[in-house]
């Protein structure tokens, strides 16, 4: 999986920190916590897609992040950490409050993969339910979900509804221009 199952308990704790350290500075500052991508471990100095998702008591609470490895580790763990605390269109900036009961999941992406399919019954036979984050792209409509979305939405047929819909486009939507990708994500925690 491109190396990504790699990561050791202490970088996956430095991870969770910097996301914590990020949006603590963020409530302080109004911007993510600067970093020095030098001062980690190399391996969180390596450019990489990634997603910070948080969660409050349990409940979404923002998602940002990107599918492209511009970044390096470290600072795109800061950036996407403080983007959805503060930036996640669907919720209001995070408060001091908040902080209590706030969780950070990341997902560290692998390079994206284009599927080939015939049919929206051929792309839905070819994905791994719950390994497999899907992307759907058609002219300026684009959505992604992640492998841990499989968790609320096992059935195949239904993630894709639901991706059409997020990326706006109707349930029953098909056309031939329609493109799907995959990927794989490494979840810390």
């Amino acid at each position: 999986m491109d190396g990504l199952d790699a990561y050791s308990p202490e970088e996956k704790r430095e991870l969770l920190d910097l996301a914590d350290r990020s949006i603590r500075h963020g409530l302080e500052h109004g911007r993510p916590a600067p970093v020095d991508p030098a001062a980690f471990p190399p391996r969180l100095g390596e450019p990489r897609a990634l997603f910070v998702t948080l969660n409050r008591l349990g409940e979404l609470r923002g998602c940002i992040g990107t599918l492209e490895a511009g970044l390096p580790l470290a600072a795109a763990c800061a950036r996407y950490a403080f983007a959805a605390a503060f930036q996640d269109p669907r919720f209001p900036p995070l408060q001091a409050f908040e902080l209590d009961g706030l969780q950070a999941h990341l997902s560290v992406l692998t390079p994206r993969i284009p599927l080939s399919f015939s049919s929206e019954g051929d792309l839905i036979s070819q994905l791994r339910p719950g390994k497999d984050g899907l992307v759907l792209e058609e002219g300026r409509h684009q959505a992604t979900f992640l492998p841990s979305v499989w968790e609320t939405l096992p059935d195949a047929s239904e993630f894709v509804r639901h991706l059409k819909r997020k990326a706006g486009l109707p349930d029953t939507h098909w056309s031939p221009a329609l493109r799907a990708f995959r990927y794989e994500a490494v979840s810390i925690p």
